[in-house]
């Protein structure tokens, strides 16, 4: 666990570069849609973040151009579910086996979700998610790095611990040599022959990305909750599209594939024109339905990122910045707020 999902994936990527020996010509394919945060992490590790644009009807790759992108440098593919929803998990799995490479996770709006009838974790070699307030589970702020493979976890919790060696948490720590028997030894030999406490001693070059206890605490609950939050993530999206379909002309939701049962992070909403989202978004913000951009929409036009590439390579992700907003998904919503949506959908004109 670490302090957000942000970081989750600065020190997921940090610890997959460790463990897989990737060099700085490494490149790691990403959509050029959705939050900088599952692009930047790739930059600041020394590797080189290669784009693929998105399908317009589900804002997730094009796979074929994905495929298009492997080349010799290719490592990963790091795949960003749309507010939950993921695209073709059997595709991209078959991707990477065939051309030796591995798929990443980011799961930050995604927790809960599944692919033919599996965790979509089932397909990852490691993942992030994140525990900030209006996502699946919450903590305040907070967010996790996860694999099957103990070693990448080590290096992700070494790497958000300052860089140190030592992995003991929880009990552990109250063990008077620590899990390996032996915290008071020779750990800097040969450079130095002194005894060290193998708490201070720093293998990477790390960061402090500590969470709180008190937020782990809270996890802890929210946990015993996920399944009645998940089914009303489900049900909260089923409300709000249908009401789109039925009232608002000139936009649709965002489906999902037959293959995904998709624990919705928000309603996406398609609109046939930038201007149609303009007026929809603001006939909704006037009736106090809070709404968001689709994140960045393509994040190469921002100026923090426009020196990655051409934004103008990648015209469906430009579509959607001009025509792809969302609405929440929350799980405490009920009937008294879904006639709510449907009063202000009815005023749409």
């Amino acid at each position: 666990m670490v302090n957000s999902g942000s970081s989750a994936n600065l020190v997921m990527i940090a610890a997959l570069k460790k463990y897989y020996g990737w060099g700085e010509d490494a490149e790691i394919i990403v959509s050029p849609v959705g939050f900088p945060t599952t692009i930047a992490p790739i930059v600041q590790n020394g590797m080189k973040a290669v784009f693929a644009d998105i399908e317009l009807d589900t804002l997730n790759f094009d796979l074929t151009e994905v495929e298009s992108k492997i080349k010799k440098n290719t490592v990963a593919i790091f795949v960003s579910p749309v507010l939950g929803n993921p695209p073709n998990m059997d595709e991209l799995k078959r991707m990477c086996d065939d051309a030796n490479i591995v798929l990443i996770g980011d799961n930050c709006d995604s927790l809960g979700t599944k692919w033919n009838h599996d965790w979509l974790t089932k397909y990852y070699a490691a993942w992030s998610t994140s525990f900030y307030p209006a996502h699946h589970m919450t903590t305040g702020e907070g967010g996790m790095v996860c694999s099957d493979n103990e070693e990448i976890v080590n290096y992700a919790r070494q790497f958000s611990w300052w860089g140190r060696d030592c992995v003991c948490v929880g009990a552990a720590n109250l063990k008077p040599c620590g899990s390996c028997g032996k915290r008071f030894d020779k750990w800097l030999a040969p450079e130095y022959d002194g005894t060290v406490d193998h708490k201070y001693v720093f293998t990477q070059m790390g960061y402090n990305l500590k969470p709180l206890d008190f937020q782990g605490a809270i996890g802890s609950i929210q946990l015993d909750k996920f399944d009645e939050i998940h089914l009303r993530r489900r049900q909260s999206y089923e409300v709000i599209s249908t009401l789109i379909d039925n009232y608002v002309a000139g936009a649709v939701p965002i489906y999902n594939l037959d293959e995904a049962e998709v624990s919705w992070f928000g309603v996406p909403i398609l609109c046939e024109d930038a201007d149609t989202k303009t007026r929809l978004q603001a006939h909704f913000e006037s009736h106090k339905i809070q709404t968001r951009n689709y994140f960045a929409g393509n994040i190469l036009l921002h100026p923090g990122y426009k020196h990655l590439d051409d934004y103008k390579r990648y015209p469906f992700a430009n579509q959607a910045l001009d025509r792809v907003f969302f609405v929440g998904a929350a799980p405490h919503y009920g009937p008294e707020i879904f006639n709510y949506f449907e009063e202000v959908m009815r005023k749409w004109t």
